[in-house]
């Protein structure tokens, strides 16, 4: 019971100080996002200096990891055992960046953005988990 709680309280302080990143990068907003993916157009380049940060951070946890036995709350760190390049993941990251380019929003962003009320917001999220459980019903099950 005591090692659910700390699992809890691990979780809910890496959401808010991902979420707060989010907030403070300008991510949870889609025009924002959106010209930055407007190469040919008003490219915004300030979003590649959160990208750039976002993988030295996992860099460095990536390292971290490399060097403990086991996670905190774990008896094993949860890593893909599959690294080959395939159709599903080809497709899988089309969709994601066509969705992304479209809404302006990835999954975390979109999540957190709900806390700010825009009803375009709800109604990505609705989509996002709608796709993500037909994926779950009907594609995961082939694997």
């Amino acid at each position: 019971m005591n090692r659910n709680i700390h699992q809890f309280g691990a979780a809910l302080a890496s959401g808010i100080v991902f979420g707060f990143g989010l907030a403070l990068s300008g991510m949870l907003n889609p025009a924002r996002v959106q010209g930055f993916l407007d190469v040919f157009g008003t490219w915004d380049p300030s979003l590649a200096f959160v990208l750039g940060g976002a993988v030295i951070v996992a860099s460095i946890g990536v390292q971290v990891m490399k060097r403990m036995r086991h996670p905190a709350f774990d008896d094993s760190f949860q890593v893909p055992a599959n690294r080959r390049i395939d159709a599903p993941l080809v497709i899988g990251s089309a969709l994601f960046g066509l969705g992304w380019g479209l809404g302006g929003f990835c999954p975390g962003p979109a999540v957190a953005s709900l806390s700010v009320g825009i009803p375009q917001t709800a109604l990505f999220v609705i989509a996002m988990l709608a796709g993500m459980t037909l994926y779950d019903r009907v594609w995961s099950s082939r694997t």
